[in-house]
């Protein structure tokens, strides 16, 4: 579909559960999937752990239709389970590529799995040096097994002993949760890139979730986020946590809160979507525009066009319609019905858009196919004017620390002007939120601008570079 080209694509979502006791595992894992499903819809998979053995099961497509076809739900109970909703970054869309990834022992039962939401730099050069020492490897070049051989390599020493090699060898972005024979481990990077949340409900258990509207979903109580450069190991005896390695400064995705974590997450105690209105609100203090009704494009761009609606008083209205129904898998079969493929996906209310000044607020502009079409949408409604605001800065890099961006020649905004943007969009005004109120809404250091700066906590030759990131 057009917007899946046009878009900063999710990474992957992971979501884990621990109890003494057999809980239900089989529905808190599928509504805590789910709940993450924005985050990777190209596939997902669940590690059981029941009576000390791990089961592992994993299907191409949405959680609902992985769920669906298990044909019996009674040999997915147990007392932990780990799971990933996944959306290929490194490694591509193999089947072998799916997560968890687990290792089997000498006796052929599976010891330990694996799931992960984040990109290394430096994956390639360290499975490398392992293959030559014969370890043996199954993925298609998946960086996720690569710590999954090195927690592997050391386990005799200890989980702990092992996630730490994990950090001493790896360079990039990695929040994970890991399966043992008797506990539940999750563990994030020293910068903090991707986020992860601890939580417990009523009854005990505990949930780690990449986002908090995971923990929602299973009535879990949020407790703490998981810290950058921390591993938490639950086990029967509770949560025990290891300050493994941590940085002079963090390095938190902004990107997370202007597009990626879903409207009702928490990220470090605040809310997304009030971040994402007083982004409309900031929009306003930045540029005061005449006219007639404020449109948010569905879904990302509402709450920053209500933002903005409210500073300002123009009405927002919820005019652009969106297609629930609308899969990702639609097939466009000439260019002429990819033109046209924006009608279904999103269609505007015409008698509330005809001779109106109208704004158009979404998220971010990527390439700029999506933008102009929509655009054209509403000259064809016959709108007075059109005025587009982007609730993020230009994004003028990719992202290899776990995001799916476009390369740099495909972005719009690292090749032409915001001029040049304008008039190939063909619009009356185009606004983007500037740097300077991004790092204002964020209220503090310690966030990773590399898509609108090209500046990252980690270059791709790993060196780091945190004086650059703010």
């Amino acid at each position: 579909m057009f917007s899946d080209k046009d878009k900063m694509h999710e990474e992957c979502g992971v979501f884990g559960v621990y109890a003494k006791n057999q809980v239900d595992t089989f529905l808190l894992m599928q509504f805590g999937l789910i709940a993450l499903q924005h985050r990777g819809q190209e596939a997902c998979g669940i590690s059981f752990l029941t009576n000390k053995k791990i089961y592992s099961y994993k299907k191409e497509g949405l959680v609902i239709e992985a769920f669906a076809s298990i044909e019996n739900p009674a040999l997915y109970q147990g007392n932990a389970a780990i799971g990933h909703t996944r959306y290929s970054t490194t490694g591509g869309q193999s089947k072998r590529n799916i997560q968890p990834l687990f290792a089997k022992n000498i006796d052929d039962e599976v010891f330990i799995s694996i799931a992960h939401n984040g990109n290394l730099v430096n994956s390639a050069k360290l499975r490398e040096d392992m293959e030559e020492e014969g370890i043996k490897f199954v993925s298609n070049h998946s960086d996720t097994e690569v710590m999954l051989r090195i927690i592997q390599k050391y386990y005799h020493k200890g989980i702990e002993f092992g996630v730490r090699e994990v950090f001493n060898k790896v360079k990039g972005a990695y929040s994970c949760v890991l399966l043992t024979q008797n506990s539940l481990v999750a563990f994030r990077d020293p910068f903090g890139i991707r986020p992860l949340s601890l939580g417990i409900t009523e009854d005990g258990t505990y949930v780690v979730s990449s986002e908090t509207c995971g923990l929602d979903a299973v009535s879990a109580d949020f407790i703490r986020d998981i810290e950058p450069g921390e591993m938490i190991e639950i086990n029967d005896e509770g949560v025990h946590s290891y300050i493994i390695k941590q940085q002079e400064k963090k390095a938190i995705c902004s990107f997370e809160y202007i597009y990626f974590s879903r409207p009702d997450s928490i990220i470090k105690g605040d809310s997304v979507y009030h971040f994402r209105e007083l982004t409309g609100r900031k929009l306003w203090e930045q540029t005061h525009i005449d006219a007639d009704v404020v449109i948010g494009v569905p879904d990302s761009g509402v709450p920053a066009a209500i933002g903005y609606a409210t500073a300002s008083g123009i009405p927002f209205k919820p005019v652009l319609l969106k297609n629930k129904y609308m899969g990702r898998s639609f097939i466009n079969p000439s260019q002429a019905m990819r033109e046209r493929t924006v009608m279904l996906k999103l269609n505007p209310i015409i008698s509330e858009v005809k001779g109106k000044r109208v704004i158009i607020m979404d998220d971010s502009i990527v390439r700029g196919t999506t933008s102009k079409r929509l655009v054209n949408i509403f000259k064809k409604a016959e709108a007075k004017e059109i005025h587009f605001i982007s609730a993020s800065p230009p994004i003028i890099a990719p992202c290899f620390l776990g995001l799916d961006t476009p390369e740099k020649e495909h972005l719009i905004a690292a090749k032409q002007s915001q001029e040049d943007i304008k008039n190939y969009l063909g619009v009356d005004s185009l606004t983007f939120l500037s740097m300077e109120n991004l790092k204002d809404l964020l209220q503090e250091e310690g966030y990773c601008y590399g898509c609108f700066t090209e500046k990252y906590p980690v270059n791709k030759n790993e060196q780091p570079v945190l004086n650059e990131l703010n």
